[in-house]
């Protein structure tokens, strides 16, 4: 490996950085598999129980805190997140290879998330009901759970753990972390910023290693009472079977195929745009990417055409050059997958417009990194429509009408996100009432979402 004396994290336990007993593992650069961007833990159960006896052992003096005080200790992480957002955001591309402005992006909603939740510790925490006996004062009010275990992925590794984080921290929960291993030195450096505000030892842990080991601990484990997982719907399974057998509470944030609908009478610029924006950046790495185009007939040839010149425009690339539009596979398990549904694809009868291959010329070939793949005459019930790639592929779908856009986008197990491109109300109105999503937008991409709205599937 080129750097030898890459940095070692720690885990993060009582307030302290404190090696793990299982050794340590390299984090690998995406973008340069010589470079090894940091040193992380290979945590073993004892690490897991350590920090979960820290945070049950403070759950007491936290949610005895003012929410106003709670807050105050989010505002100040914010602010030291934003300061450092040039190094967390470097730390992010460096390790998991979206491009450096998109990294420092979701920093900066990961300081916006802070904020808003800090604000969370002034609002009203129950209700007063009147009561049949003139003598007697009712009342409700919210208690935390205790511990929150959260498990989070590497494709967002700073907005989506403080999207869990935050909230369970100003509600008077206490917080074990297992951040993905490929993006831990990442989640260190968020760490250290929880740590410079100044938040009492144990109220937020941090635990890196396996799935296998401290993801699935977390979800089995008697003081962890709730779990907040974020990733593919058969390890969510198993985290959800797991927290129900022993009757704690979960939440699970899993997969998406998700379609973008073009009708006949859509602005086909803001429409190749919005499915380019929406199904490639980040890769394609994002649970809200799009990944299935419908499009209507009359339209279907010219959008082609356009998707196709634009997306042979794209630099493909280091994500810390200046020039790069997309990134390499967050791992080689990841490009590896991606290219396997490729040759899925031309093996089901589907036709590949553009890409699809593992690009190695120059300094790609140290890297995983991926051509873009268009692929036409593709039926709704292929591998390529029906299974989540989690990468830079999309699928069209020729539709015969608005109608059947709407079945075809219905077609398949997932129901995150959709969207449509049209100037219709009628087709807007149709589209809202029958898509079978959770999240539904009229002319945007399909992927994003607001911080402070509901986010969830059907």
């Amino acid at each position: 490996m080129a750097n030898e004396t890459a940095a070692t994290y720690d885990n993060y336990i009582q307030g302290e950085w404190k090696a793990s007993e299982g050794g340590t593992q390299p984090s690998i650069s995406p973008a340069n598999r010589d470079e090894i961007v940091g040193l992380i833990p290979n945590s073993v159960k004892a690490d897991l129980d350590a920090a979960a006896a820290a945070a049950k052992a403070a759950q007491r003096a936290w949610r005895k805190l003012a929410g106003s005080q709670r807050g105050a200790l989010l505002f100040k992480a914010a602010d030291i997140i934003e300061s450092r957002m040039a190094e967390i955001g470097e730390a992010m591309t460096r390790e998991m290879g979206k491009t450096l402005p998109e990294a420092k992006g979701e920093t900066a909603r990961g300081v916006a998330i802070l904020r808003y939740y800090a604000g969370e510790g002034m609002r009203k925490v129950g209700d007063v009901i009147p009561s049949t006996d003139a003598d007697a004062f009712m009342y409700t009010t919210r208690t935390p759970l205790g511990t929150v275990g959260v498990i989070s992925p590497w494709n967002f590794p700073v907005a989506i753990p403080i999207w869990k984080i935050a909230p369970a921290l100003i509600y008077g929960n206490t917080v074990v972390w297992k951040p993905a291993t490929e993006t831990a030195v990442t989640a260190a450096k968020v760490m250290q910023c929880f740590h410079d505000a100044g938040f009492p030892a144990g109220v937020l842990n941090m635990v890196i290693g396996s799935g296998s080991v401290i993801g699935q601990g977390i979800a089995e484990h008697a003081d962890i009472n709730g779990i907040t997982f974020t990733g593919s719907n058969g390890v969510g399974k198993r985290v959800g079977q797991a927290a129900l057998a022993r009757g704690a509470k979960y939440q699970l944030e899993m997969g998406g195929k998700n379609p973008i609908i073009i009708a006949e009478d859509a602005d086909l610029e803001l429409a190749v745009d919005a499915t380019i924006s929406g199904g490639l950046k980040s890769t394609g790495q994002k649970c809200t990417a799009t990944s299935r185009v419908i499009v209507v007939k009359g339209i279907y040839e010219a959008f082609k055409a356009r998707l196709v010149e634009k997306v042979s425009e794209l630099k493909v690339g280091d994500g810390l050059a200046g020039d790069t539009w997309l990134g390499p596979c967050a791992n080689e398990a990841q490009m590896e997958t991606v290219l396997s549904y490729v040759n899925k694809g031309i093996e089901e009868g589907a036709v590949l417009l553009h890409g699809g291959k593992r690009l190695e010329s120059g300094e790609l070939s140290r890297g995983f990194y991926v051509e873009p793949a268009i692929f036409d005459k593709v039926a709704s019930n292929m591998a390529i429509a029906q299974e989540e790639i989690f990468g830079p592929v999309l699928a069209l779908i020729e539709a015969r009408d608005i109608d059947e856009a709407i079945e075809l986008a219905n077609d398949t197990e997932y129901g995150l996100s959709a969207s449509i491109y049209t100037r219709d109300i009628g087709n807007v109105m149709s589209f809202v009432q029958d898509m079978e999503a959770g999240l539904v937008r009229v002319n945007a991409e399909t992927a994003g979402v607001e911080l402070q709205a509901p986010f969830g599937g059907m």
